[in-house]
């Protein structure tokens, strides 16, 4: 497979009548890729296909679909190294980082084959001896799916895996910079036998392809990973047919450091987790209070953890942070710093772009003390490598500012306590906590937020739901 990711459509590669774009190196602001954008009579051909493909794909017994879902997992991780490079080239995380975002793909698609043997209904006794009434989960419909440039290969896999684990079909819209993972993707469910049309990918302008594939009687339902603004224009796109949407919208993850914490435990753990991906994480902790006590002590492991941190290109192995994912990013990181300065943050720690490099979205990990809400950091997702980090004196306090914002994806406590970090987590108005870890996105377990963070959950037993419908039947017996 070249690099030239054509839009895949009823299971065939089409090369397009639309404006190709090019896909850049965030490490060399090279091009490693051309993507065709679709036009509307593509957008339709693809809609047609999937409405063919749900006919063909939602008879197909679940069985079945385990099966050729336990197949598109295997292919995946017999390629790890192969497709982990293509992720690495066109959005830039490590290499390391790339690998094992390939290997939870993949277990997606092994969990979703074994929930699509347990799509169960059931059975309600009858009032009277003559009647049964039966309850029935049935696939919706033909699903859009949109999803960002952060996670090329695990978000893609999220969405599709649950979908055809329930029956549906699927059009994927991937990120615009990062498309050519979608097509890998879509090329080794090609190769394992999947129906043409069940899966169809394509790119372009987000707005144009939402607009045409929201806007259609066609789909069913649509799954959205993004920012709160696009969710929210997502939802004004459904209103008008009532379709089914799910919507996982980002955050601004708290994490309470609780007193009689070891500080350089503390810093590691927030370190390492903080600057994953660049910080381009939707569960990436992104605003740090500490309990007074040991405040300084953790600030200045955090700066001291930050300031080794080795920036470079993903494809180096020695590599600890990569670029931002465009240049769109890295201006807006540039600017969320720049202003947090200027109001009277202290910089720990970076605060600038990367010495040395003339090409690439390189930016330095940042750590800030002395922030407040005036500044924009406090209240908007960072998504980069920033980390502010406050003080606390009384730990409600810190839960009260933790849930002061209408986002709520994830939060982490950390503390030798665990009776109070449990108080803590029950107190953080978000979807997913961690607790003394950072790892909270498995296959088997529910990820999806609350309030303006969206709603539905990806993953786990309740990832298969979203893609369900409820029939209840009354009959003769």
């Amino acid at each position: 497979m070249s690099n030239l990711s054509p839009l895949y459509i009823d299971g065939e590669w089409v090369t397009g009548d639309g404006e190709p774009f090019d896909v850049i190196d965030p490490a060399t602001e090279t091009v490693v890729g051309s993507v065709p954008t679709a036009t509307d009579d593509e957008l339709d051909r693809a809609l047609a296909a999937a409405d063919k493909g749900f006919r063909t794909w939602s008879a197909t017994p679940g069985w079945t679909r385990a099966e050729t879902l336990d197949a598109i997992a295997a292919a995946i991780r017999a390629r790890a190294g192969e497709l982990a490079a293509l992720l690495t080239a066109e959005q830039g995380k490590p290499i390391g980082e790339a690998k094992g975002e390939v290997a939870s793909a993949a277990d997606y698609f092994t969990w979703f084959a074994d929930e699509a043997r347990r799509v169960y209904g059931r059975v309600i006794p009858g009032r009277t001896p003559d009647r049964r009434m039966m309850v029935l989960r049935e696939p919706v419909g033909p699903v859009a799916a949109f999803t960002p440039n952060n996670f090329p290969w695990l978000l893609p896999a999220r969405k599709i895996a649950a979908a055809l684990a329930a029956g549906c079909s699927v059009v994927l819209k991937p990120a615009e910079d990062t498309p050519l993972s979608a097509g890998r993707l879509a090329a080794i469910c090609a190769e394992v036998g999947l129906p043409p049309g069940v899966l169809n990918v394509v790119t372009g302008d987000p707005v144009a392809v939402s607009r045409r594939l929201v806007g259609s009687p066609v789909i069913r339902k649509v799954s959205l990973t993004g920012s709160v603004p696009v969710g929210k224009q997502i939802l004004h796109l459904t209103a008008d047919s009532v379709k089914r949407v799910s919507l996982e919208l980002g955050g601004h993850a708290p994490v309470v450091v609780l007193a009689g914490s070891d500080p350089a435990e503390a810093a590691a753990g927030l370190v390492q987790s903080k600057f994953r991906n660049c910080g381009q994480v939707c569960v990436s902790p992104s605003r740090a209070f500490v309990d007074a006590s040991l405040y300084d002590d953790v600030v200045d492991e955090i700066g001291r953890a930050t300031r080794k941190l080795v920036i470079g290109p993903g494809s180096d192995p020695n590599t600890d942070i990569g670029p931002l994912a465009s240049a769109r990013r890295i201006d807006a990181v540039e600017r969320m710093v720049d202003d947090a300065r200027s109001k009277g943050a202290t910089v720990v720690a970076g605060g600038a772009r990367a010495e040395g490099y003339d090409t690439g979205f390189y930016y330095q990990p940042t750590v800030l003390t002395d922030v407040d809400r005036s500044m924009s950091v406090l209240v908007d997702e960072p998504f980069g490598p920033i980390l502010p980090v406050l003080r606390y004196d009384d730990v409600a306090d810190a839960i009260a500012e933790a849930n002061s914002l209408d986002v709520g994806l994830a939060g982490y406590v950390h503390g030798p306590d665990l009776l109070l970090a449990d108080r803590v987590a029950r107190g953080l108005d978000v979807g997913i906590v961690g607790v003394n870890t950072y790892a909270l996105a498995f296959a088997e377990a529910p990820f999806g937020g609350v309030r303006e963070s969206g709603y539905g959950s990806e993953g786990g037993a309740e990832g298969i739901d979203e893609y369900l419908n409820v029939r209840y039947l009354n009959v003769p017996c």
